[in-house]
């Protein structure tokens, strides 16, 4: 099955995620098909706290992608804000 769920990168205390496309077996932080976006919990000031493509999301979601709830829930609280990436 094809997830679309968020793998962490950045260092300790400064978290960073990247909206991926990936299998469900793979691990969190591991191989991925595509990258669509990203998410900055930590954002201050003008910085973007979360972008997305959702051309591509709607694309992977027609085709049976299904996405995690934290995704979903982002998603949700920004779409006004979805800019596509």
């Amino acid at each position: 099955m094809v997830k679309i769920r968020l793998s962490r990168t950045g260092s300790n205390k400064r978290p960073f995620y990247h909206v991926v496309v990936t299998d469900k077996r793979s691990p969190r932080d591991g191989r991925y098909i595509e990258r669509v976006g990203y998410f900055n919990p930590i954002a201050t000031g003008k910085e973007t706290r979360f972008s997305i493509d959702m051309e591509k999301i709607n694309q992977w979601v027609a085709k049976g992608a299904q996405m995690s709830d934290r995704v979903a829930q982002l998603l949700d609280a920004n779409k006004s804000q979805a800019v596509a990436a």
